[in-house]
């Protein structure tokens, strides 16, 4: 992740102060914009080794109103664009979500709204189980050989310089019914044929290793490095990411 300079980081803290559901880490830190935990782990994982710390908003910030692009990586850089302009501050960003062959990419960019709208799956206040319930009701027709999906994740990042974005993803099966405690959104229904399991029966560290997030921030990670970007870390450095 690309580290700013100790007197421009000095700004962070004072602009999101109060958000941070992390205290004073002595790594770098970077802002996870998104309440989602699920996410903020998930990342926290990919990042473990790299003297990075990720910290979460605990408020009910939400980045929904940015994304208003038709694409993953139109979404991740609409976001990165938005915080670098208000931060002033390098900016790293997530935006992800499922696509399902058989339903024409659905739900795509609007996974986490996915049936928000339907009071039948939950209405405004509906959680995963309820994003489950509706896609396993549009596919209760398939057939077991049109169920492939595949989870989407855009890694992007905003500088003063310029912006990259980087695009993974990770091939599966949409189960009939949930399995597996692990995870978080649609992770119970999807299944990953290598390893035998769904991603909520995966350990952290497994799907951190072939999840369409870690393979995509990996890919981040690895070109910051190349670049030069990267500076060496002080305690009081600080960079911003968001996700979504």
């Amino acid at each position: 992740m690309v580290l700013v300079p100790s007197e421009l980081a000095n700004r962070f803290p004072r602009k999101v102060a109060g958000q941070f559901s992390d205290g004073i880490v002595d790594h770098v830190r970077i802002l996870l914009a998104t309440t989602n935990q699920g996410k903020i782990a998930e990342v926290r994982e990919i990042m473990s080794g790299r003297l990075i710390e990720v910290a979460g908003l605990i408020d009910s910030a939400s980045t929904e109103e940015i994304e208003t692009g038709s694409t993953f990586a139109e979404n991740a850089l609409l976001k990165a664009k938005h915080y670098h302009r208000t931060l002033g501050l390098p900016t790293v960003t997530d935006d992800s979500g499922l696509e399902v062959e058989a339903l024409g990419g659905i739900p795509g960019i609007y996974s986490a709204r996915y049936g928000i709208y339907s009071a039948r799956y939950g209405g405004p206040g509906m959680g995963d189980a309820g994003r489950i319930a509706r896609l396993l009701d549009e596919m209760k027709d398939l057939s077991d050989q049109c169920r492939g999906a595949r989870f989407i994740c855009a890694a992007g990042i905003v500088w003063e310089g310029g912006e990259k974005v980087f695009l993974d993803e990770v091939q599966g099966v949409i189960l009939k019914e949930a399995r597996g405690g692990n995870g978080f959104g649609y992770d119970p229904v999807f299944f990953y044929e290598p390893l035998g399991k769904t991603f909520a029966e995966l350990t952290s560290s497994e799907k951190a290793k072939v999840s369409h997030r870690g393979r995509a921030f990996r890919r981040l990670a690895g070109w910051l490095t190349d670049s030069g970007l990267l500076d060496t870390p002080r305690s009081d450095d600080r960079i911003v990411a968001t996700a979504d």
